[in-house]
Formats: C-alpha cells, sequence, structure tokens
C-alpha cells in the first residue's frame, strides 16, 4: 500500500512538471515584444455584413534592438475570414529602432452577422525564433438603427491654417448640427422624436497628399432638435504636395443607414510665401550706407511673426533682425538697415568691389514655422581714397597760386 501511495505521489508530481512546461510557450507567446501594431485605417467604417473589409496595419520596432526579420499575422474569427490560411502571414522583413511599415489585409464580413462590434486579433514576431506578440481590436460592423428622425448636417468646416503650405501641420475641425426644429414628428400617424445621434465620424483622404492622424469618433450621443457639435481632427500636408485644392471625405453614421452622410472637406494649399526685393542700389560708401528692402506676403492667408535678417561677410547690420510681426495678403512693407563694414574683420584683407549679401524672411503659417533665403545679393563697396583726396588738395592750391601770377603778368604787360 505504501508503496502504490508513493508511486501516485510521484506520478502527480510529475503531471505537475509536464503541464508547466507546457504552459510556458504558451505565457510567453503573449508578452509584449518590441514591436507595437496599431490600425490606421478601416475601409469601409464601419465595416459592412457581407462585403470585403481592407484593413491597413502600421507595425513600429519601439524597441532598442533591430528586429531582422518581422511576421504579422491576423487570426480570424467568426465574423471576418480571408480566402486563404497562406494569407494570415505577411513578412515585412528587416525593422530598424524607431521605423514604422505597412501591410494591408482584406478579411470578409459574414453576411449571417449582427450588427455590433467584434474582436479581431493581430499577431507579431520579431524573427522566426521569437515567440508571437497579440494583441486583440475591436472593429464596429454595420448601423445600428434607432426610430429618432434628426438628420446630422455639416454646418461649418473651420481650417487652421486658413491655407496650408507644403509641410505642414494644422486642425480642420468641423461643426455638425441637427436640422431638426421640433422636438417631434408624424410619420404615418407615428410619433417619432427628433433626436439625432451620431455614431461614429470618420475624415478620409481621397488622395497621398493629406494624411489625417486622428482616429475615427465614436458614439457622441444625442445631439437635440438645433443642437451642433465640433469635432476636431488633426492633419498634415506632405512636403510634395500641389498647390491647389485636396478633398477629404468625412462619413457620418447617423441614426440608421438612411441617415448616413459623406460630406467633401476641401483643403487648400499653397506654397507661396513672403518675397524681399531691394528697393534702392545696394551700395556701400566708404564703408558705410543704409541698405532698404520692400517685403511683400504672396501668401492668401495672414502670416505671422515675420522678420528679416540681413547677412554679408565682414558687414555689421543694425538692427540685426528686423520684426514685423503680422503681414496680411499682399501687404507690402518696407525695412532699412544701417549697414558698416566691421573694422576688425578687414584687417590684412583687400575687398573685391562687391560683396555677396543675403536675406532670411522667418515667419509663421499657423502654428508652422518657414524661413526662406534670398541669396547672391551684390553690396557694391565704394572706397574714396587718400591718394585721390592729396591729389584733388594739389590740383586746389595750384589754382590758386597760379591766379596771382597770371594777374601780375598781365600788368607787366600792359605797361
Amino acid at each position: 500500500m505504501q508503496i502504490i501511495k508513493g508511486n501516485t505521489v510521484k506520478t502527480f508530481f510529475s503531471l505537475l512538471f509536464i503541464l508547466s512546461l507546457l504552459a510556458t510557450p504558451a505565457s510567453a507567446a503573449v508578452e509584449s515584444s518590441n514591436l507595437k501594431v496599431t490600425i490606421i485605417e478601416t475601409n469601409p467604417y464601419p465595416a459592412k455584413i457581407g462585403e470585403y473589409l481592407n484593413l491597413t496595419l502600421q507595425v513600429e520596432n519601439v524597441g532598442g534592438d533591430k528586429a531582422d526579420n518581422v511576421d504579422i499575422e491576423i487570426v480570424p474569427q467568426y465574423p471576418f475570414s480571408l480566402d486563404s490560411g497562406a494569407n494570415t502571414i505577411q513578412n515585412i522583413g528587416v525593422l530598424n529602432p524607431g521605423r514604422t511599415a505597412t501591410k494591408e489585409f482584406y478579411l470578409f464580413v459574414d453576411k449571417n452577422t449582427q450588427k455590433g462590434v467584434r474582436s479581431l486579433d493581430i499577431r507579431t514576431r520579431a524573427n522566426k525564433n521569437s515567440p508571437w506578440s497579440k494583441k486583440s481590436f475591436d472593429i464596429r460592423i454595420g448601423t445600428e438603427t434607432f426610430n429618432s428622425k434628426g438628420t446630422v448636417e455639416l454646418e461649418e468646416v473651420v481650417s487652421n491654417p486658413q491655407i496650408f503650405m507644403p509641410g505642414d501641420r494644422g486642425t480642420l475641425t468641423v461643426t455638425l448640427k441637427n436640422t431638426a426644429t421640433v422636438p417631434t414628428v408624424t410619420i404615418d400617424g407615428s410619433d417619432y422624436d427628433t433626436n439625432a445621434r451620431i455614431q461614429s465620424a470618420v475624415l478620409k483622404p481621397l488622395s497621398d497628399g493629406i494624411k489625417v492622424l486622428d482616429s475615427p469618433y465614436e458614439e457622441m450621443g444625442l445631439l437635440g432638435p438645433g443642437d451642433g457639435i465640433k469635432l476636431t481632427f488633426n492633419v498634415r500636408v506632405a512636403e510634395d504636395a500641389a498647390d491647389g485644392t485636396h478633398n477629404l471625405e468625412l462619413a457620418i453614421e447617423g441614426n440608421s443607414f438612411d441617415y448616413n452622410s459623406k460630406k467633401n472637406i476641401p483643403v487648400k494649399v499653397d506654397s507661396s510665401n513672403i518675397k524681399v526685393i531691394p528697393s534702392k542700389a545696394l551700395e556701400l560708401v566708404d564703408g558705410k550706407s543704409t541698405v532698404e528692402f520692400d517685403v511683400a506676403n504672396t501668401h492668401p492667408n495672414e502670416l505671422t511673426s515675420v522678420s528679416i535678417k540681413p547677412e554679408a561677410e565682414g558687414v555689421k547690420f543694425y538692427p540685426e533682425e528686423y520684426f514685423i510681426g503680422p503681414m496680411d495678403p499682399d501687404e507690402l512693407f518696407t525695412v532699412e538697415f544701417d549697414a558698416v563694414i566691421d573694422n576688425s574683420s578687414i584687417v590684412n584683407r583687400e575687398y573685391s568691389d562687391t560683396i555677396n549679401m543675403s536675406l532670411t524672411a522667418n515667419y509663421n503659417n499657423g502654428i508652422n514655422r518657414h524661413a526662406n533665403t534670398i541669396g547672391n545679393l551684390n553690396l557694391a563697396n565704394y572706397f574714396a581714397t587718400t591718394e585721390s583726396s592729396s591729389k584733388a588738395v594739389i590740383a586746389g592750391g595750384l589754382i590758386v597760386i597760379s591766379l596771382p601770377a597770371a594777374l601780375l603778368y598781365y600788368r607787366r604787360k600792359k605797361q
């Protein structure tokens, strides 16, 4: 009997040890790694029942070491499915610290699913020998249906800055309003309230020139008749964005499918800036003069904190920088600088006839600081030399002496 008990105890602890070994990989697989995954676009949003869903995923290496062979995997579960199991994993390859990469997955939403929010698991690993790291995301499917009859309309769009320059960041603030004017309405003998629901609002660019930096708004509650709400989206204009109007789409999910709408949001981009033009001859006489420039704002909206800074080797300018402040579109401002040759810089140096000069215009467009430099301006340099001054003095003295001598000669000849 004691032998049986001893064997039973040994068997029990052996099973515990085996189970602990089996459990270790599972726990390691869900531990966080140096890879961060996010969903940056869901198209369409929300997902439509019985249609394909395009997910754009971003993987970022937030660690300090290089990830040498990154994989990203979608683990589809009802109501989502993929055409083939081979499409569940996509390879990114090398991902250095601080770098990001994007991948697209196409999922089908089952035609029998119900409206609501469903969970989707996404896994990443740094290389083939690393454990998988899993993160779950909520995917919204369909539109909830409510009996309310309020209608949400776009009332106003405010852009800051009003007109962007390439590379600018800024905000687009949209005001949505419930256009109903009475608290209830009767349709076919039934009474309905006129509250409006905004279940979601997403701003999507229609071109590569502008990127929306914010996630969609969700579940913003009720808007009573005549009530409004402001939604602000942060956007960034690409450095190579073309001048002109770029369109974005604001997709609003309302009380039901019948109350969903899409609004066009125009964003203007213009690369024109501050122009600086000499308004009189650029020259130094005896190492000093006053130089003058016209400053014009050629951008279509107001620019702020405008300043002009001149530079030329061996020359000092006073003031060192001229601060103008805000400038309206097409406003012209004239600035003057006293230019003086820095004597300490011309020891053992001969100046040429011209000095290369440049001016830098600094200004703000909204929150964005800009600078553009006008270079290769020729600042003429003239000196009244000591030799020429001496010749003038001698010539003047000879004239003074020769006049009495000429008079004396004339008198003697007359006698």
